[in-house]
């Protein structure tokens, strides 16, 4: 296990994210290979409902995965301090709050699928496979909570390289899978999820006898949480667990505007998605890194470090974001080409994504302002700037552009409040209060 308090920060900065990025890109990919195959084998309805559906899935998870990043802040903090007694307390605790959480999410996902696609405004000749697909992943999420939570403890004492071992058996398997039970085995929609839960599942197991084999002498005992450990995890992973839901619920509503447009605009819609979520990768895997790095700076007192993070996690950011951002433009219409055929979805998916990417570099700055907030545990704080940058800015933007500017619109809703957004991010961090913040007594 690695520690971030002293060393050469930008090298750190590099090596810890690049398999960040990798794992980030590979867990995308089971979605996006899943999504390919449905969208050649079972068409563009299909694609449509998985679209539908993988969104929503995400709407409901929110919470619970929202929960599970406060562990990154929690122990990537207690590394920092060298308390090795709070550690395995706080482990403890997690495990059985997450265990009860994804219990939870599973039986309401499954009930209640169907009236949740209608509420989003479904088109009535996908609701039906969208279901299929919703009920059957539902099923899985204890698999999904289960290895991201290993992964981001693993991340918070410095190793990423480990996760990415998970998640490539995810891939190769979700390779393998989808062809064999969409296509050879004919089982359709509930085929595509299927092999999702499956890929998942293998993970899960995979990262469970890992951690058997590394810490043979550690026997890990489950206790109930005593109340200072259940406190600090609740005033984490509520507000943590509400920005997920907020971000999540506010790409629902625009998903809802894309659904209004028609079908064309779902089905490009879902595949400018696609390509939008692999582009983020990088942004994301860095502001992922900066909050474990920040994280254990915060709880060893290191606070120049902190600083001098965050100025490298900037040029970082910067220059990717303006790299893949150019690559896209260029690119966009053959990238949407390979999920769909129809012509109308493919002129939307490719609109989208050549307006969009002008606003990646400012998603950026975004990512890095508020991973180094995360990183001392002002999670109410990042909730505030997230309901701004998703309710104030992003969602009144999309339908103001859309109703102007019809179609293309959409993107350029979002992307004013990219910018806009990165403007309150920076704010808070220069001028708020985060560094007073204190999570152990």
């Amino acid at each position: 296990m690695k520690s971030f308090t002293d060393g050469p920060i930008a090298r750190q900065l590099g090596a810890f994210s690049l398999p960040i990025v990798v794992t980030s890109l590979l867990q995308v990919s089971i979605q996006l290979i899943n999504g390919l195959w449905v969208g050649n084998l079972l068409g563009s309805e299909a694609f449509g409902a998985v679209t539908v559906g993988t969104v929503l899935m995400m709407v409901v998870l929110a919470f619970v995965m929202g929960v599970n990043q406060a562990t990154l802040t929690v122990f990537a903090q207690l590394r920092g301090r060298g308390d090795s007694g709070a550690i395995g307390a706080y482990l403890s605790a997690f495990v059985i709050i997450l265990c009860l959480l994804s219990a939870l999410i599973s039986v309401a996902g499954y009930v209640f699928a169907e009236p949740l696609l209608v509420l989003l405004n479904t088109p009535a000749a996908i609701i039906d496979e969208a279901r299929i697909y919703l009920q059957i992943t539902f099923a899985g999420t204890l698999l999904l909570v289960g290895y991201n939570f290993i992964s981001t403890v693993l991340r918070a004492f410095g190793d990423s390289r480990t996760p990415l071992y998970f998640v490539l058996l995810a891939t190769g398997l979700i390779t393998l899978l989808s062809p064999l039970f969409i296509g050879v085995f004919g089982w359709g929609m509930a085929g595509a999820a299927l092999a999702v839960v499956a890929a998942q599942g293998g993970a899960f197991l995979y990262s469970l006898v890992h951690l058997a084999r590394k810490f043979p002498g550690h026997g890990f005992r489950l206790r109930w949480p005593q109340w200072v450990e259940a406190q600090t995890i609740l005033r984490l992973g509520i507000p943590s667990g509400a920005q997920m839901v907020v971000i999540h619920a506010g790409t629902t509503v625009i998903l809802s505007l894309v659904n209004s447009l028609g079908a064309h605009a779902v089905a490009g819609f879902g595949a400018a998605q696609r390509l939008d979520n692999l582009i983020l990768l990088p942004a994301v895997a860095v502001g992922t890194a900066i909050t474990a790095m920040a994280g254990q700076n915060i709880g060893a007192q290191q606070w120049l470090r902190v600083g001098r993070i965050t100025r490298a996690g900037i040029a970082y950011n910067t220059g990717i974001m303006l790299l893949l951002a150019s690559i896209l433009f260029i690119w966009a219409e053959p990238l949407i080409s390979l999920f769909i055929q129809d012509e109308a979805s493919v002129a939307f998916g490719t609109s989208y994504l050549k307006t969009i990417a002008f606003f990646y570099p400012f998603i950026g700055l975004n990512f890095v302002f508020n991973s180094v907030v995360r990183g001392a545990g002002a999670m109410v704080q990042v909730l505030a700037l997230n309901i701004i940058s998703l309710w104030v800015l992003r969602v009144p933007l999309a339908y103001w552009a859309t109703s102007v500017y019809g179609d293309t619109g959409v993107a350029l809703g979002i992307g004013l409040s990219f910018m806009l957004s990165a403007g309150f991010s920076f704010a808070y961090y220069r001028w708020g209060r985060w560094r007073a913040k204190r999570l152990f007594q």
